[in-house]
């Protein structure tokens, strides 16, 4: 069949070792920070997924000398940015395409929106959907000019040499538009506070101290001075949490399972996932190795399975694993049971996963109840499989895969592809791991 259509047979357990693709949050900041930091910057461990692509071909449309050193089989991409230092990217001659990437869409927004010239900045269909309202509003407050259809995608921006410093409190707690404000408070005249309502992951500040400048928390509020200039570094990027959760979710789910998960990102930030499995009832256990570059914490997980429990989580608990909500419905496919609410920012993701997942998952004979800030998942009976649409979501091909290892029959995945976005290797791994 097509890469595009993945067909997923019943497992009965899984075991092994392996090491996830480069942190994809992590991927973008370091690539975004080297090309308006002074110097040449080496980022070993680069993702290979679709996504961090797109922000490298950004980059290099505004001028950035983006070289590609190769792959190590143990280490990932590693690529050398040139760094145009502060203001310094070039006029781009065409639209960018930010493909699938909201990452790379909100964030570069906060760059381009000091910079003197006007940028259209597209992507694909999914993308043209999501709303981008909550990055226009404090880059407008701050002098630059941005339009766009309705909130969404394409988006013009005027930048501007003379952004102003604002006090901005983010109605939905979203890392990426923190990571924008902070951005283009980096270019403003004054200091930039930006207030989170709820704590979301912090790699943007880690960023910003790690390429020289100085970014400060006063309780929930950072600030940050405009008019600093980065250095360039030598950096690794950790493996990827988001992606590493399929691979702890499998193993909490089939009985006599083991997966290790080497080199892989263990930020406090991004860890409740790891809290949220030993709720289920699975054995986790977490070697650090190194605190890392840029203060980026890695090491070995290994989770075991466990007798899965019935879990909640809180609206105050969604932002710390937003990202990997899709991952903890298909183990609770397996056994026990997941309720969520104030999950409503799934919703405006590369597809509505809230009602994407209850579907998919609902075709493969889940107990699954969908409701307008999260969903209900039972593991009443056992999946029988069928054939599910990922709808150009790499989490929710993912995610269907997972579960369908518990399924009494054969699980049809259209849209399979759409993995590459953070996991080009996701499928051909999961057979490695199969026993």
């Amino acid at each position: 069949m097509s890469s595009d259509v993945v067909v997923v047979n019943p497992a009965v357990r899984v075991c092994g070792r392996v090491r996830p693709p480069g942190d994809k949050s992590i991927s973008h900041r370091y690539a975004l920070f080297a090309a308006i930091a002074d110097g040449s910057s080496a980022i070993r461990g680069y993702s290979t997924g679709g996504d961090c692509a797109s922000t490298l071909r950004c980059l290099r449309a505004l001028g950035v000398e983006i070289v590609d050193q190769g792959r190590d089989p143990a280490r990932g991409l590693t690529v050398r940015i040139a760094g145009r230092g502060i203001r310094g990217l070039r006029a781009p001659t065409d639209i960018l395409d930010a493909g699938n990437s909201g990452s790379t869409m909100r964030m570069l927004a906060g760059i381009l929106a000091a910079h003197p010239f006007q940028t259209t900045l597209t992507g694909d269909d999914s993308l043209r959907r999501r709303p981008m309202g909550r990055i226009i509003a404090p880059l407008e407050r701050m002098g630059a000019r941005l339009a766009s259809t309705d909130g969404r995608p394409p988006l013009t921006i005027e930048g501007t040499a003379h952004l102003v410093a604002i006090d901005f409190e983010p109605e939905v707690p979203s890392a990426q538009v923190k990571g924008a404000v902070l951005l283009a408070g980096l270019h403003a005249e004054g200091t930039t506070r930006v207030r989170e309502p709820l704590p979301t992951r912090d790699h943007t500040e880690r960023a910003v101290l790690a390429f020289g400048a100085r970014v400060e928390r006063d309780g929930p509020t950072l600030l940050i001075d405009g008019g600093q200039r980065l250095q360039a570094q030598d950096l690794t990027v950790p493996g990827d949490m988001s992606s590493a959760a399929f691979w702890m979710v499998a193993a909490a789910a089939l009985p006599g399972s083991e997966i290790v998960i080497e080199e892989v990102g263990v930020n406090p930030t991004r860890a409740a996932i790891l809290d949220m499995l030993r709720r289920f009832g699975a054995r986790v256990d977490i070697e650090f190795s190194t605190e890392g570059d840029l203060g980026e914490p890695s090491g070995t997980i290994v989770v075991r399975h466990g007798t899965l429990r019935e879990v909640t989580i809180a609206p105050e608990e969604v932002p710390g694993v937003i990202d990997e909500l899709p991952a903890l419905a298909a183990l609770a496919t397996h056994g026990g049971s997941l309720a969520v609410t104030g999950a409503q920012e799934l919703r405006v993701k590369e597809s509505d996963r809230i009602s994407a997942l209850a579907d998919g998952l609902r075709r493969m004979g889940a107990d699954m109840v969908e409701q307008t800030d999260g969903f209900c998942v039972r593991a009443t009976h056992r999946l029988q499989g069928g054939e599910v649409e990922a709808h150009n979501d790499h989490r929710l091909a993912m995610a269907f895969a997972i579960a369908a290892l518990g399924a009494s029959g054969p699980t049809t995945i259209r849209g399979a592809g759409a993995a590459a976005v953070s996991y080009p290797e996701f499928f051909s791994v999961l057979e490695s791991l199969r026993v």
